[in-house]
């Protein structure tokens, strides 16, 4: 607790990954109170014409009661 998963379009090197994903980790931490060995963060890449079907409709359109930043585009207008 807690596994963070990013979903971003590739061409991030590995190491602006492992940054961000360092970032990410310091922060939970800070405002999570939580141990650095409990956090984890994984990335997934998802191509620029899959994203309105792999992501935005499953993952914002149909879960946001579960979102605390919201994008503010939509693919599908």
């Amino acid at each position: 607790m807690p596994h963070i998963i990013v979903k971003l379009y590739p061409g991030r090197s590995e190491e602006q990954k492992k940054e961000l994903a360092e970032k990410i980790a310091e922060d939970v931490v800070a405002i999570a109170k939580c141990e650095e060995k409990t956090v984890s963060v994984a990335f997934e890449e998802i191509l620029p014409e899959d994203w309105p079907q792999k992501v935005y409709k499953p993952d914002i359109l149909n879960k946001q009661n579960n979102l605390y930043k919201k994008p503010g585009y939509n693919p599908f207008k």
